[in-house]
């Protein structure tokens, strides 16, 4: 029995030391595995713990072809933007670039001076206290509504019966305002403003086209007169508020654009906010840009929602060139802006997309006021065409101004040009032109209605800046010295071409007519041999062809479709 007991205890013994060693084999058994373990890839860590001590070496290896040290790397090699940090001065350039119509500038030169107790009640607000929406537009609360405020510019135009004025543009959800607001002029060397009653809010709509409701933002230009003491002397900033000593959410640059020599240019275009996110339309924009530039546009002026990548690689190149201005916009107060999201709400909310581009039109207008004879509003689908003998778009004005003083001698506020629409399916039934490339649009659809649209309908217009104060896609809604005169240019001597798929939905019951009636009209082959090969070369410098093609006119040798459907710019 005894010594049963004894062989009991031995065995217990021998069984606690096995566990106890067992025990310490496994933690020592974790330093097998080397300290760069967790840089070893994965599929290493699965592996059981044998397998593990038994490609040791392997691990190790790794770890020394993984470091990240200089040693085997030199940082110059990495591509990242190495430039010095902007300075004060820089920054102030860069957002006054981006922001036109933010005083950053003067205010960055002269916050210390203005920041000085003033003796009136107003105090000048700092460009940190302003109340931005949609990145360029500056809002204002009232009692009786909200106002959006997108550009101030400075008028001292002789037909103007206010005297110096600045005229604000903007949007205001209320329709006849009747709220009470004043300007607070800021002058250069002055830290208090000229405070002045808002002369008037000028409607830049009319009533019967709709969307005529409270709580809709509606476009307006407001008119503030500058005192008398600073006649010539233009303001460097405007702010508005409702009561006098209120300080400002809001303080927009005055611009003020005139050449030093006070020489005009001849014709400036300006082009609606661009919408085209999902269609690749820049082949059609090239030829269109060149189309222009060959007639005589001195610049064109886009106003950018969305676009297709490739139709900013276009816009920046002829920005680089000087040919073009790309002005970036966005829609103010709830309206959308992200992308794809705010293509179908202009798709669908018609009038709100019309009264949204009154907003860039009146934009382009004012700021080159004093810049160009003539600035024309037109849609990338849409050619004022000289006929006749007339070759250049001043050519045709030479001829057209003075046949038109026979009528009126004092002169007319804008010269229109009758629309005739180029549809596409009317030059599908006559085939291609095998001298001409396919992918140009315009030089291969020489078909077109035989009667034009009726007169004053779908019209676009040379405006004389002089004389114009509002203006709508088609023609001018208020002009200064009375109520607006247009000029109709005889269609003899230049049209209003418009490259269509179909028809604008107001004409779909004379679609048919101008379908079934069409006649050839190849006045564009004038221009065709400087067209293709100004087109082909900016094609070929932006890299458009297949590097196996090359710009052949058949459309086998093309990189580029010579046939795909016609994108409406009008919806």
């Amino acid at each position: 029995m005894a010594h049963s007991k004894v062989i009991l205890k031995i065995l217990f013994s021998l069984c606690v030391w096995s566990f106890v060693i067992i025990g310490l084999f496994k933690m020592h058994g974790t330093n097998l595995v080397p300290q760069d373990y967790r840089q070893v890839p994965q599929e290493y860590q699965q592996l059981p713990l044998n397998g593990r001590s038994l490609l040791q070496k392997d691990m190790l290896r790794y770890a020394e072809t993984t470091s990240t040290t200089t040693d085997h790397f030199d940082p110059s090699e990495i591509l990242v933007d190495n430039r010095t940090a902007m300075d004060d001065d820089q920054l102030v350039r860069d957002v006054e670039s981006r922001i036109p119509s933010l005083p950053i500038a003067y205010w960055s030169k002269n916050k210390n001076f203005l920041q000085q107790k003033s003796a009136t009640c107003a105090k000048y607000p700092s460009i940190f206290e302003l109340e931005f929406n949609n990145i360029y537009w500056q809002t204002m609360h009232t009692s009786n509504g909200t106002f959006q405020l997108f550009g101030a510019y400075y008028d001292i135009r002789r037909a103007s019966l206010l005297g110096p004025t600045v005229r604000i543009l903007g949007m205001i959800d209320r329709i006849e305002p009747k709220v009470k607001t004043y300007c607070q002029f800021w002058f250069d060397g002055q830290k208090e403003p000229f405070i002045v009653k808002t002369f008037e809010y000028k409607y830049i709509w009319y009533n019967k086209w709709g969307n005529y409701k409270q709580g809709i933002y509606q476009p307006y230009l407001i008119a503030c007169q500058i005192p008398k003491p600073f006649h010539g002397v233009v303001p460097s900033s405007v702010s508005m508020v409702e009561k006098e000593c209120d300080t400002a959410t809001n303080n927009l640059r005055v611009i003020y654009n005139r050449p030093p020599d006070d020489h005009k240019k001849g014709f400036a275009v300006c082009v609606k906010g661009l919408d085209f996110l999902y269609d690749d339309l820049s082949v059609r924009l090239i030829e269109w840009i060149e189309m222009l530039n060959i007639l005589g546009a001195d610049k064109i002026y886009f106003y950018n929602l969305q676009v297709h990548p490739n139709i900013t690689k276009v816009l920046s190149h002829y920005e680089q060139e000087g040919k073009v201005q790309v002005i970036p916009l966005t829609l103010p107060g709830g309206q959308p802006n992200v992308p794809g999201f705010q293509h179908l709400y202009l798709t669908k909310k018609t009038n709100h997309k019309r009264q949204n581009e009154v907003i860039p039109y009146n934009d382009c207008l004012y700021k080159n006021l004093y810049l160009y004879d003539y600035i024309a509003l037109l849609d990338i689908d849409e050619v004022i065409m000289p006929k006749g003998n007339s070759i250049l778009w001043s050519e045709l004005m030479d001829k057209a101004r003075p046949e038109s003083l026979k009528f009126r001698p004092d002169g007319y506020h804008s010269y229109n040009f009758r629309n005739v629409y180029f549809l596409d399916d009317q030059q599908h039934e006559h085939g291609w032109h095998k001298d001409i490339p396919k992918y140009m649009h315009m030089l291969q659809h020489v078909h077109r209605a035989k009667n034009y649209t009726k007169p004053n309908q779908y019209v676009k217009c040379f405006h004389d800046p002089e004389r114009v104060l509002t203006l709508h896609n088609h023609f001018p809604l208020s002009c200064l010295g009375g109520v607006c005169k247009s000029y109709p240019v005889d269609t003899e001597d230049a049209q209003l071409q418009h490259y269509r798929a179909d028809c604008v939905k107001t004409l779909k019951k004379s679609c048919e007519e101008y379908r079934e009636n069409s006649v050839e009209d190849k006045t564009i082959w004038k221009y065709k041999d400087e067209l293709i090969r100004r087109t082909i070369k900016t094609l070929e410098t932006l890299g458009f062809f297949r590097r196996s093609g090359g710009p052949g006119f058949g459309g086998s040798s093309s990189g580029l479709g010579g046939g795909a459907t016609t994108h409406s710019t009008e919806r």
